[in-house]
């Protein structure tokens, strides 16, 4: 007699940070939607150095629910970082991201294994414009995507969220992709595997407010912008050939006076020699800036430091339900 075929395996990955009024609700959400689902869950659990009470509640769910893995990293590494420790750890057929803010709806994972059992690759989901969304966040957010898509040669999805599926040939080429300053939502744009696109209107959130503040989106845009174009080095070169032209037509003009004779026409020109002066000056910092920041990109990847540390996992699977050996994940491997 044959063996029934085994339930596909699908692993949910979900960064956490300081989020203990939510977390317990979001996983009671989470089982209400895969509970019906065909399929063999791990869920696993990425507390990013949360300073509340958020990795005892966790240990409380994992104590609760033999499917739950909760990876407690050293510090707080930032999101991308914590993303990448749940794909290193996750092994199924196919791994979800989300959030637990409650913003990525559980309900959606079904249609999202569907689309992936139907033969594509990647399901990323595009957020739907928010109207009671902040004005500054809207613009911003929609003027990143274009500056990104028009200076970068990898498209990115305009609203795309951290909320997709990944079949496991994607997620190996992502965890092959060892870079410190990390993008994932470019980095599994630029792998290239067939794609679709899951529209949804994100819910208001569950509890608290959002940890991506304005610093750490900055810092996330230009983590993006850095890793996925040159441009901004062209366009310091482009100037300087321009200031290079435009000595050159005033050589040639000054020298019309000296091969006609008329110098007396050249007055000293000290406001106009220092405006060019600081122009020049202040042009050649920022550019100067833009190649100090890609020297800097480059120094911490020779550095080879982690790109995130582990201080203890905790599963049921694990002898003794505990692991407490700390663990560092390599950017060389």
């Amino acid at each position: 007699m044959l063996n029934p075929p085994a339930l596909p395996r699908v692993d949910i990955v979900v960064p956490v940070y300081n989020e203990e009024k939510v977390v317990a609700g979001f996983h009671r959400q989470l089982c209400q939607a895969i509970d019906r689902l065909p399929y063999t869950f791990t869920l696993f659990y990425v507390n990013d150095g949360s300073r509340d009470q958020t990795q005892a509640l966790l240990e409380g769910i994992a104590a609760a629910d033999r499917r739950v893995v909760v990876i407690e990293l050293s510090r707080n590494f930032g999101h991308q970082a914590a993303l990448t420790a749940g794909l290193d750890q996750a092994s199924g057929d196919y791994v979800i991201t989300m959030d637990s803010d409650g913003q990525h709806p559980p309900e959606m994972l079904a249609q999202m294994l569907d689309l992936a059992c139907s033969g594509y690759d990647v399901v990323l989901t595009q957020r739907v414009e928010e109207e009671d969304l902040p004005t500054f966040k809207r613009w911003t957010s929609n003027q990143f995507y274009k500056l990104l898509n028009r200076i970068g040669n990898t498209r990115v999805t305009h609203g795309s969220a951290d909320f997709r599926l990944l079949a496991r040939t994607v997620v190996d080429a992502v965890r092959s992709m060892r870079e410190y300053h990390r993008f994932l939502r470019g980095m599994v744009a630029w792998s290239g595997f067939h794609t679709v696109i899951l529209p949804f209107k994100p819910p208001p959130r569950m509890a608290g407010e959002s940890k991506y503040s304005l610093k750490k989106m900055v810092r996330l845009s230009m983590d993006a912008i850095f890793s996925f174009s040159l441009l901004p080095l062209y366009v310091a070169i482009s100037v300087g050939v321009g200031f290079l032209c435009l000595a050159l037509v005033e050589m040639i003009y000054v020298l019309s006076f000296w091969i006609s004779g008329n110098t007396a026409r050249l007055a000293p020109g000290w406001s106009s020699l220092m405006f060019m002066l600081l122009f020049v000056g202040g042009s050649l910092m920022v550019f100067l800036g833009f190649l100090g920041i890609y020297v800097g990109y480059i120094f911490q990847e020779v550095k080879r430091r982690p790109i995130y540390i582990i201080r203890r996992r905790l599963a049921a699977m694990d002898p003794g339900g505990d692991s407490r050996q700390p663990a560092v994940e390599d950017a060389d491997e």
